[in-house]
């Protein structure tokens, strides 16, 4: 399912992913983390830059059980536009 894209919302409430902070905080790669949780490079990429529209809850889990976080570390929902504009963006 993280395979399935569309465009980002551009109002409204929306999930914003913090995987790229994450990834950094940790010292990790996206190669890294998709050998260890069994998912793509091209779809965790997908998650990374915000163009995901579904997330199978065994891949969340499976994401935040290699990066000791928690769902609410890696994803928050929010209405301001400029978080959907991609990884890189504080808020």
């Amino acid at each position: 399912m993280v395979g399935d894209v569309s465009a980002a919302p551009t109002s409204g409430p929306h999930v914003v992913c913090h995987l790229d902070r994450l990834l950094d905080a940790r010292g990790m790669t996206l190669v890294e983390l998709s050998e260890q949780v069994g998912v793509t490079v091209v779809n965790l990429s997908v998650l990374k830059n915000n163009r995901a529209k579904a997330i199978r809850f065994s891949t969340l889990v499976a994401i935040c059980g290699a990066l000791g976080c928690d769902v609410g570390d890696l994803l928050e929902v929010t209405t301001e536009a400029a978080e959907a504009a991609g990884p890189g963006t504080d808020g």
